[in-house]
């Protein structure tokens, strides 16, 4: 019997998901606070294949490409960090609020994550959301969850599942990527596509205001909307939270680099079959695959396609 080709693992889930930032130093610290300190790689220099993804000829970067020191099968995925340095940095969108058509958050799974929330209140972090509980439809699957902001205006979600937690006996503390969350104009489109790359399992669908992020589009002078999201789930790596407002909120992709969330990346064990696969699926290519020597026998190997909502997506093979 044939078997869909996401099941011998050629797409890998959600691997990461890209920040831009201004202080790659202050960054670097932030997110070690938040339990990424194992430094994949750290690499300075030019950046191929993305001039039609950037609109510049050429970027030159430096990138650090984190994963957390406590991984669980709940925080899967990492997190890289940019910092252009051959122009200047794209500032956040301005009047972004959350699932607008864009990168909403990084979503950091924590075990007990009130006592964790509050350890970075006291030691001086930028409150966005106080911790909260919420029963997700239609499951009624139980979460924990809070927010604050990284040193340029990121979104940082602390998530607990608590219905998923209770079976997995680890310490308390930061876990790892689980998800990340991003605007999107149709979920039904949305989650029909990433299905066919391997998401085929759904944690949570609900509908409404989600009353606690009504601030965040107060302060920009919106009503807050009706907002559907859903949990799309890989076998693999991390999940996808697409996002969908009624009525729709303005455009904040922004341009790639920019301060913020700005990507995510799909992981892949090799990039040529995870590109093939893609070809398969009619999924194109936005520019060349690029392959990066770190030394060392280290490599980082990445490819960019556009998603239904022009959300510029890379496919990434690490071996470092």
């Amino acid at each position: 019997m044939s078997r869909p080709d996401h099941q011998f693992g050629t797409l890998l889930g959600l691997d990461h998901i890209g920040v831009g930032v201004s202080d790659m130093d202050a960054s670097v610290r932030f997110y070690a606070g938040l339990g990424f300190v194992d430094v994949v790689f750290d690499h300075t220099g030019d950046l191929g294949g993305l001039a039609q993804v950037t609109g510049h000829a050429t970027t030159r970067a430096r990138v650090v490409y984190l994963r957390s020191a406590t991984p669980t099968v709940l925080g899967r995925s990492g997190i890289k960090l940019v910092q252009i340095l051959d122009r200047p940095q794209p500032p956040l969108p301005d009047g972004f609020a959350y699932g607008e058509p864009g990168v909403c958050e990084v979503c950091i799974h924590v075990k007990d994550y009130e006592e964790f929330h509050d350890g970075l209140v006291r030691s001086g972090h930028t409150v966005l959301m106080d911790p909260n509980d919420q029963i997700l439809e239609p499951y009624d699957t139980h979460c924990g969850l809070s927010y604050v902001e990284d040193p340029d205006g990121a979104k940082i979600e602390f998530i607990e599942w608590r219905s998923l937690e209770s079976g997995w006996p680890h310490p308390s503390g930061p876990q790892g990527v689980n998800h990340v969350a991003f605007g999107v104009g149709s979920s039904a489109r949305t989650e029909e596509f990433y299905r066919s790359l391997g998401f085929t399992s759904k944690l949570f669908d609900m509908e409404g205001v989600n009353e606690p992020m009504n601030p965040w589009f107060e302060a920009v002078g919106r009503t807050p909307p009706s907002q559907r999201m859903m949990l799309l789930m890989s076998p693999h790596g991390g999940s996808l939270e697409p996002v969908q407002q009624d009525p729709a909120g303005p455009d904040m992709r922004g341009e790639w680099g920019h301060l913020g969330t700005f990507e995510f990346s799909l992981g892949a064990r090799n990039l040529d079959l995870a590109v093939a696969h893609l070809g398969e699926l009619g999924v194109e290519l936005v520019g060349e695959p690029v392959d990066i020597d770190l030394g060392g026998g280290r490599s980082w190997r990445y490819a960019y396609f556009r998603d239904p909502d022009e959300l510029y997506v890379s496919v990434t093979e690490v071996r470092a």
